[in-house]
Formats: structure tokens, C-alpha cells, sequence
């Protein structure tokens, strides 16, 4: 008893290789899509960055032209 495939695929079998067909169809546009969101998310934290580092440095340069408060003189008071 040999048990030779026929040449013409059952019905559930053409069914079963489109799902797994579509199945790693669908898994190559999710990786895609995945690495696109991440490239946008990286440009995104770039771009906050130097906002950040903008306005931090413009930040420093107006507390350096600024001059610091001259503290107050503490008084004593006269107990009487």
C-alpha cells in the first residue's frame, strides 16, 4: 500500500496554502508599516531634541546676560 498524492489538490488544501499565503502577505505589510511608525517616532523625537536643546541653551544665554539679585542685608532687630 502506497500512498501516492494526486496531482489535483483537495479543496482544503488550496484553502489551507491561501491562508498561509495571506497570512505572510499581512505579516510582511505589519513589519513595514511597524518600521515606518518607528522611523516617524525617531524623526519626531529628533525634531523634540533640538527644540529642547534650543531653547535651553537660548535659556542660559538670557540668565548670563542677566545679572544674578543681590541678596538682601539682614537686619537686626532692636529688642526693647
Amino acid at each position: 500500500m502506497s500512498a501516492r498524492k494526486s496531482a489535483v489538490p483537495s479543496p482544503e488544501a488550496i484553502a489551507r496554502a491561501d491562508r498561509q499565503r495571506l497570512a505572510v502577505e499581512e505579516g510582511v505589510r505589519a513589519i513595514a508599516d511597524a518600521e515606518r511608525q518607528a522611523i516617524k517616532v525617531r524623526k519626531n523625537m529628533a525634531r523634540l531634541r533640538e527644540l529642547r536643546e534650543a531653547k535651553e541653551a537660548a535659556d542660559a544665554a538670557v540668565a548670563v546676560t542677566l545679572a544674578a539679585p543681590i541678596p538682601k542685608k539682614r537686619t537686626r532687630r532692636l529688642l526693647g
